[in-house]
């Protein structure tokens, strides 16, 4: 049920035993559904911290659940091994509430604690770090994935779509680790990196390049070739533009997704100032400076 059964009960791992029943006694009474009757929220939260509990309360099942960590643990231990032996009562019995452990954990779980037979759930998520590179990420693609999972090593073809961002996280369903009692398969989480690309750079739906044009062009105008992600463009640009200006390329940017409309691509002018002159064209640039440009 839990991620993180130490953050469940807003303890540190080097927390002792003293802190940890403390911990949990705070909660409970908090979430305890006599404190909350038909309010199902808190009766989860009670599940959650009550399962943390009867794992860090118990040293044989916490220095496993240290050892192994969550994912490798609950492919261990079922619900019902986690709550076996668990002791509640003297907790519950501090607070004057009816019943005992066993008998809220009977209520919730529809058999007596320790001892319920745990419906089947699903096995734990796997989750993996991939980079791909650029284009991809902007055009979409396939993609092999190598997994070793469960023990086996697998290879699988996972589709990339269009416009991923660095970050997003993908679903491969069922390609996760084994329920512990019969339950589906937990998924395969994709987290992805984007290779940094020399000449293009994304902000949200839209691609930058920058485009390198000759001083005279700036004065005069001209036409440049800009690089897209698929056929290359010839624009034009007006006479008198500055350095930094942008040009849009309507549609050119990152696809669109769910119906919505393509990015745009923007070529940013760089004016190429020449660092070597020839003797004649000094004299015409000292003409063109007397000349007030």
């Amino acid at each position: 049920m839990a991620s993180d059964y130490y953050a469940v009960l807003g303890l540190e791992k080097t927390a002792g035993a003293d802190q940890i029943k403390k911990a949990y006694r705070k909660l409970a009474l908090k979430y305890h559904p006599d404190k909350n009757p038909d309010d199902k929220k808190a009766e989860e939260r009670f599940k959650e911290i009550s399962e943390a509990y009867a794992v860090l309360s118990d040293p044989e099942k916490k220095q496993q659940y240290d050892q192994y960590g969550d994912a490798a643990f609950h492919q261990r231990f079922s619900q019902e091994d986690i709550f076996r032996n668990a002791d509640f009562g003297d907790i519950f019995r501090e607070f004057g509430f009816g019943g005992g452990g066993e008998d809220i954990f009977s209520q919730m779980f529809g058999s007596r604690a320790g001892h319920h037979r745990p419906r089947p759930r699903k096995g734990q998520d796997y989750l993996m770090r991939i980079t791909i590179p650029f284009r991809q990420a902007i055009l979409g693609g396939e993609r092999r994935v190598d997994l070793d999972r469960n023990g086996q090593n697998e290879q699988l073809q996972v589709r990339i779509p269009p416009g991923v961002e660095p970050g997003q996280k993908l679903r491969i369903s069922g390609k996760g680790a084994a329920s512990p009692n019969g339950g589906p398969n937990g998924d395969l989480m994709l987290e992805i990196n984007v290779s940094k690309d020399n000449r293009f750079r994304r902000e949200d739906k839209n691609l930058y390049t920058t485009v390198k044009i000759p001083f005279t062009g700036a004065c005069l105008g001209t036409t440049v070739t800009v690089e897209t992600l698929g056929d290359s463009k010839r624009i034009k640009v007006k006479p008198g533009t500055q350095n930094g200006s942008k040009i849009r390329l309507k549609g050119f940017g990152v696809p669109g997704r769910a119906g919505k409309a393509n990015g745009d691509l923007y070529a940013v002018i760089d004016i190429d100032v020449p660092q070597l002159l020839s003797e004649e064209q000094k004299k015409l640039i000292e003409k063109l400076r007397e000349e007030g440009v």
